[in-house]
């Protein structure tokens, strides 16, 4: 593993693109008022980042790439996709990325405690304190 190459696949930009003008609700409200403009301790987020780790192409919602965490925000399709998503979770695990998954429902209701978990994680794999922003 390349700790200092992105993974980024420009192939998949034009979906990346169409994903984030579809965007659900709960992705909306997480980019606009705590990733965008390096609101979550001072780090950049990317979101419908794409990614090619070995074979594998993906998608994932939001990333930091400095620190390595992906963000996947688990709405109503996840349901039925419980197995690709563990799959998932597993090769990005592989490629040093953290994976968090937060339900839409507590980015639309909670988002307070969903602001607490990321800046959680950013602090586990950052020591600096976050500061307020």
């Amino acid at each position: 593993m390349d700790n200092n190459k992105s993974n980024y696949n420009k192939n998949l930009k034009p979906l990346a693109r169409n994903l984030r003008n579809d965007s659900t609700q709960g992705e909306i409200i997480l980019w606009s008022q705590v990733l965008r403009a390096k609101k979550m301790c001072g780090y950049a987020f990317n979101r419908k980042f794409s990614l090619q780790l070995n074979e594998t192409n993906m998608i994932v919602d939001f990333i930091s790439r400095k620190l390595k965490p992906v963000i996947e925000i688990d709405g109503y399709s996840h349901n039925f996709k419980e197995g690709i998503d563990e799959v998932r979770d597993k090769i990005l695990s592989e490629h040093g990325y953290t994976v968090l998954r937060i339900l839409e429902s507590d980015v639309k209701h909670d988002l307070n405690n969903v602001v607490r978990i990321i800046e959680a994680k950013v602090l586990e794999l950052d020591s600096s304190p976050c500061e307020e922003g």
